[in-house]
């Protein structure tokens, strides 16, 4: 049976025509920056320990890489965010089996044709797409957050962090960074738009 990732792959162009330059150290933490986490975070929610799920990333991580000589773009055939989703469920498949263990969450989306399922679709669990799903928008936040992160100032990400994240009240914020409560407010506003315009630039450079 052929596996999802010994089909063509589907993915942005940009990152792709980046990545076959396995020299290109910049693009490659970019884009290990960008996904890690949501292949953690899966593997975990598997039910995978720590060091599993870390295995799971690297083995991903390095499923891709060795597509990307031979790689040709074509964006008809799909998205790299189903691409991905297949080939981070084939590398927990694999490790479940390995482990001989079982796990109670479908590694089998709802009309795929697979031959071997970990378990039976358990029909009071979430799907592997809504599990997908939500996890891909978990990590499109955080990753906005984190680029938008570094490139501001840290004292005005902190006056950010303390009102919005730390929920410290305005007048607070102010007075600890010295700064008016106006400037607080303007910082918010700043930020949040900075936020939301990196998460759609990656959510339309990710499908």
């Amino acid at each position: 049976m052929q596996r999802p990732e010994d089909e063509f792959i589907p993915t942005r162009a940009t990152l792709i025509h980046r990545l076959k330059n396995w020299q290109d150290q910049a693009s490659w933490q970019d884009f290990f920056d960008t996904y890690w986490k949501l292949i953690y975070g899966l593997a975990r929610k598997f039910g995978l320990n720590e060091e599993d799920a870390q295995d799971i990333v690297q083995d991903t991580m390095v499923a891709v890489a060795n597509k990307m000589p031979s790689f040709q773009y074509d964006p008809a055939i799909g998205s790299f965010k189903s691409w991905l989703r297949n080939l981070i469920r084939w590398r927990i498949a694999d490790l479940v089996r390995k482990r001989g263990g079982v796990t109670t969450l479908p590694l089998q989306p709802p009309g795929e044709d697979d031959q071997t399922p970990i378990d039976p679709p358990d029909t009071d669990s979430k799907t592997i797409d809504q599990l997908y799903e939500r996890e891909w928008q978990k990590n499109l936040l955080d990753a906005a957050v984190d680029k938008v992160k570094r490139k501001l100032d840290p004292q005005k990400y902190q006056v950010f962090d303390c009102y919005v994240n730390k929920e410290w009240p305005p007048e607070k914020v102010a007075e600890v960074f010295k700064i008016s409560v106006d400037q607080v407010y303007m910082a918010k506003h700043r930020i949040t738009e900075m936020i939301k315009s990196e998460a759609k630039r990656l959510e339309t450079e990710m499908l």
